[in-house]
């Protein structure tokens, strides 16, 4: 195997680079969950009026899982054209698809105005918001973690992984504003789509800071090495190298996703319906619950993240996955209440933990794999679960639900996704001492470097 080093960034530079994949990664999930906030509070209404509440509610859920469905799609173009272009192209086309369709949203006609064709439009525009999250994720934590040094990777890794908390906090935010000055037949015909328009804005204050920083120093090297081998008719496709040489990497991926995935959408998404119909909390209350819990969520990630660094990803990552199983009971009691203050307390609880899990994430899948297979490679693992896990999260949880009027199944359903997620991440090797910039050997396998290598690649 070739000696290689990660070639380290300068503080400043990579100060630039996590700003950059943060602002970015942000306005995303502001797009992403903005969605499924509105599917909660207004969707059902506003593009499947003859449904019964509950079953209007369940459509709605439908439409945000289609999103999901298509993350698989942009994981496999984003990622081919990620680790044969660069990452930078790739995240520069995610933002301006993102947003192009949320802000498209915010223009669509409602059930009452063009009849179905309203709720297609709305799933056509659905798929391409998932679509471009599916390339969006992979590219944003691989050009933070292939900048950064490899002994803080985890921390600097962690920041794009904020955006996610941090889009959701300011989707929520706007939302909860919103529902707060207007009337509900104000916020019902007219006030919610402000939040989707405002993805115009942010869009391009997105792209103003991405374009601004360089394409990771490691995909350079490893497209001169490319390139110098390029009449070498064996060199196979990353998706073809990552199924060759990594299937096991992608299904630990999966697995790992496995109780984040859900966990985050029953607490964040699902908890909307839950707190409004069953606990008797007003829509407000419910957004403000959330609304506070992400904001602790985004600050807990980077010490997740840093612990990490120190630790280990996998004891980290095992902690949260537990921590979670252990909580669904205590977090629906808590909500069952039907006081602000405890549900407060399960949701910000429920997101911690989540972030034990969601922090350590990035590095994790990035150091996997290889360098021109690495795009590919994460991405895949990670949207791939997503439709198993994520897409049908809300919509299971409600049917469960209306079916047993009871929070019981689907506590145990989370449980269950936290025991999957316990076994893969138990069965994977730690991989924090790995260098982002070795040649992968023969059969693409990428062994462990002792901590005093990895002291070397700083």
């Amino acid at each position: 195997m070739a000696a290689s080093v990660t070639p380290s960034a300068s503080p400043g530079s990579i100060r630039r680079v996590v700003a950059a994949s943060l602002v970015g990664t942000t306005i995303e999930w502001y797009d992403f969950f903005l969605y499924g906030s509105a599917a909660a509070l207004v969707f059902n209404k506003l593009f499947f009026p003859d449904s019964d509440p509950l079953v209007g509610t369940l459509l709605s859920f439908l439409t945000y899982a289609v999103g999901f469905a298509a993350r698989p799609l942009g994981a496999l173009v984003f990622g081919h054209y990620g680790d044969r272009l660069g990452r930078k192209k790739l995240l520069v086309l995610s933002l301006v698809l993102m947003g192009g369709a949320t802000f498209a949203i915010g223009l669509l006609p409602t059930h009452a105005t063009v009849g179905s064709a309203a709720p297609v439009l709305l799933t056509a525009l659905r798929l391409v918001q998932g679509f471009a999250l599916g390339g969006e994720w992979g590219g944003a934590v691989l050009l933070v973690s292939e900048h950064g040094d490899a002994r803080r990777r985890g921390f600097w890794a962690s920041w794009p992984q904020t955006g996610a908390p941090a889009g959701q906090l300011l989707a929520t935010g706007v939302l909860s504003l919103l529902t707060a000055v207007l009337s509900d037949d104000a916020f019902g015909t007219w006030g919610w789509r402000i939040p989707f328009l405002l993805s115009g804005v942010l869009v391009l204050v997105g792209l103003w800071i991405r374009l601004s920083v360089d394409e990771s120093p490691v995909f350079k090297e490893a497209l001169k090495r490319a390139e110098s081998r390029r009449a070498d008719e064996t060199e196979k496709l990353p998706l073809v190298s990552v199924l060759r040489d990594h299937w096991r990497d992608v299904l630990v991926a999966m697995g790992a996703r496995m109780a984040e995935n859900i966990s985050y959408y029953v607490i964040t998404a699902f908890i909307l319906v839950y707190a409004t119909t069953s606990a008797g909390v007003s829509k407000q209350t419910a957004l403000n619950a959330v609304l506070i819990a992400s904001a602790v969520h985004f600050a807990v990630i980077p010490a997740w993240g840093a612990l990490s660094d120190r630790v280990g990803r996998r004891p980290v990552y095992l902690l949260g996955a537990a921590g979670v199983g252990l909580w669904m009971f205590p977090f629906f009691a808590l909500v069952d209440t039907g006081s602000f203050g405890y549900l407060v307390l399960a949701v910000t609880v429920g997101l911690v933990l989540h972030g034990a899990m969601y922090a350590p994430q990035a590095a994790f899948f990035a150091e996997m794999f290889a360098t021109r297979m690495r795009y590919s490679g994460a991405s895949i693992g990670a949207q791939f679960a997503s439709v198993a896990a994520g897409a049908p999260a809300p919509l299971i949880a409600t049917a469960l639900l209306s079916d047993y009027g009871s929070s019981t199944p689907i506590a145990l359903y989370v449980i269950a996704a936290a025991v999957l997620t316990l076994v893969a991440v138990g069965v994977s090797r730690e991989t924090r001492h790995r260098d982002l910039a070795r040649v992968e050997g023969e059969e693409g396998e990428l062994s462990d470097a002792s901590p005093a290598a990895e002291a070397r690649t700083v």
